[in-house]
């Protein structure tokens, strides 16, 4: 790899975690960070906004969000599946945000890049990176069920995005599992919330 081409890769990873870090949420439950979360809606529906992230890092019915600036806010649980492990987040908003960018075409491939944003130990907007394993296909003209990749995922990663190296959203991430890390791919995740009737979505 050429000297321009790893200076430009570098810039390119730069400012797609910067673009995520936006879009990237503490979520807290009791007074304590349990995981991350998605913004996926900042443009205020009814003035509301809507954040997904695990339904593992919620287990009550109210958490509080940080947004990336420090900026807290209560939120209240409006929709939740344990099954595929997501819950999504309703708080008011005070301004509009910036929304997760969903990545719908071209289908994600083994070998791609793949960046992941979280707040292990306390730490905020950490970042990692590594490449897809897996998409694991649920059936024709289904989205794929999970989206395995070589992402260290530590505590403080749950709910939090896994995006391509343009920032776009290709899944949430819920675990690790045989050393890999576990995602719901983000179209699953667009197909559940238009599902659930209790959100309001712009």
């Amino acid at each position: 790899m050429t000297a321009p081409v790893t200076a430009g890769l570098a810039r390119e990873l730069a400012a797609a975690v910067d673009q995520l870090r936006r879009v990237t949420v503490q979520v807290r439950t009791r007074g304590a960070a349990t995981g991350a979360g998605v913004l996926w809606d900042g443009g205020g529906s009814e003035g509301r906004g809507l954040v997904i992230t695990n339904a593992h890092v919620v287990r009550g019915d109210q958490a509080t969000i940080e947004l990336s600036d420090g900026t807290g806010t209560r939120a209240r649980v409006v929709a939740r599946d344990v099954k595929r492990d997501l819950a999504a987040l309703e708080f008011e908003l005070c301004r509009e945000l910036v929304s997760a960018v969903v990545r719908d075409s071209p289908p994600l491939r083994v070998g791609e890049v793949v960046i992941a944003i979280g707040h292990p130990g306390g730490l905020g907007g950490a970042a990692t990176l590594g490449i897809v394993h897996r998409v694991e296909n649920a059936g024709e003209g289904r989205p794929p069920r999970w989206l395995r990749a070589d992402v260290r995922l530590a505590p403080g990663f749950s709910g939090g995005p896994l995006a391509d190296t343009t920032g776009r959203l290709v899944g949430v991430n819920t675990m690790m599992q045989g050393g890999l890390a576990l995602a719901i791919p983000a179209v699953a995740v667009e197909a559940w919330v238009r599902r659930s009737h209790a959100l309001v979505v712009s």
